[in-house]
């Protein structure tokens, strides 16, 4: 078992205009990314729209995704509410050479601690040869982890659970535990959390900040002057203003049309939004032009 640090983006997904998967560029989208300064991206997330992609559409891509150069900086979001489809998703990942996960409690039911450590308990007793990175979000699943869970999670299962998103931002600066990863889930969070002792981030807008983010990272362990962690946080900040996906996806549609196919019910920003947004990144001197340059 490695320990999972560094940066991460929590991956787009590219549509083609009849809404299915374009697998060959959300694959070469993520890499352009990791290109950039990412130390890895996790697929099908929430903000890869894992919840609204069906289930041969993601496993097309991950056989499509084995064949990568940058095959081992992947991590497969499940994005299921189904324990038996989780499953099986996770055993054909691993069969293709993925064994890093990062799997959500589902969404819709109220459960408490008790019911999560039987839900992830029947995973690892099926898949042992899994590592997982619990998803702390309780916007989107209506579960917030506490720190009694985790802890009773990780003494249960110290090979499988190796790691914690914290999206909800109420575990990265008290949870202590020794070979475990850390990764709040913003930039806002990335160099207080290193401080704390975090790993890094996994983070939606990380798909834009990759090399400023990349930046902060470096110059912490490097002991050198922050020169980009206030920038990086302005990004962060006036992405923050909308929908994470409406706003990146309307942000890269900039560089191509086939950015704007999104979803339903998710959606572009409006045009308003739009430009408030983009009169926002360029007071910031931050566009698209720069960033493909990167």
């Amino acid at each position: 078992m490695s320990k999972i640090k560094g940066i991460y983006a929590a991956g787009m997904s590219i549509l083609n205009d009849d809404l299915s998967l374009n697998i060959e560029k959300t694959i070469s989208h993520s890499e352009k990314i990791i290109k950039q300064g990412c130390h890895g991206v996790a697929i099908f997330g929430s903000t890869g729209q894992a919840q609204l992609i069906p289930v041969i559409e993601k496993i097309s891509l991950l056989n499509k995704l084995s064949l990568s150069n940058f095959k081992k900086n992947f991590l497969i979001g499940t994005g299921m509410n189904s324990l038996g489809e989780t499953i099986n998703f996770m055993k054909i990942s691993l069969s293709l050479g993925f064994k890093k996960f990062l799997i959500m409690p589902p969404a819709y039911y109220i459960y408490d601690d008790a019911e999560v450590i039987r839900f992830y308990s029947k995973i690892v007793e099926a898949l042992p040869n899994s590592e997982i990175v619990l998803y702390n979000f309780e916007k989107l699943c209506g579960y917030k982890f506490s720190l009694d869970c985790i802890k009773k999670l990780v003494k249960r299962f110290p090979d499988q659970i190796v790691g914690v998103k914290d999206s909800t931002y109420n575990l990265f600066e008290k949870l202590e535990l020794e070979n475990f990863s850390i990764l709040p889930g913003s930039e806002l969070k990335l160099l207080k959390g290193l401080e704390l002792g975090c790993s890094g981030i996994i983070t939606a807008t990380c798909n834009v900040t990759a090399h400023l983010s990349r930046k902060v990272y470096d110059d912490f362990f490097s002991n050198s002057e922050q020169s980009s962690n206030k920038k990086l946080c302005e990004v962060r900040s006036a992405f923050d203003n909308y929908n994470l996906i409406s706003g990146l996806h309307t942000f890269y549609s900039q560089e191509s049309k086939i950015y704007e196919n999104i979803l339903p019910p998710l959606r572009l920003l409006s045009e308003s939004e739009k430009k408030n947004l983009m009169n926002m990144l360029k007071d910031l001197n931050f566009n698209i032009k720069s960033l493909m340059a990167a």
